[in-house]
């Protein structure tokens, strides 16, 4: 009756043809190359759309708000919670927390 054909995928697959569904909305569309760069002529003056300006300060200032919470954050090392639990208990023993620095002699 009737033959299907089918279309090798891989090694393991055959799909037919009707199966394959491809992307798109019609014809393909693309700019063609005109050789200049972001297609504008040398010399033309660039107007920006309203929607740059808006985006670039939000930009700023989310980057602006990230730096300083990164600079201010809490210190949460282990290293820095030993260090400040050992200096507390030997304050309360008695203990010297500096140490009398001694002139190198060769």
């Amino acid at each position: 009756m009737f033959a299907r054909k089918l279309v090798q995928l891989s090694t393991r697959t055959a799909v037919a043809p009707s199966r394959l569904v491809r992307g798109g909305h019609g014809a393909p569309q693309f700019n063609e190359p005109g050789g200049y760069l972001f297609g504008r002529k040398p010399g033309e003056k660039y107007e920006s759309e309203g929607w740059e300006v808006i985006w670039i300060g939000g930009f700023a200032i989310a980057f602006g708000m990230i730096a300083a919470g990164v600079y201010y954050k809490p210190d949460t090392r282990i290293r820095t919670w030993a260090r400040q639990e050992a200096e507390r208990q030997m304050l309360e023993e008695g203990d010297l927390l500096e140490y009398k620095t001694t002139a190198y002699k060769a």
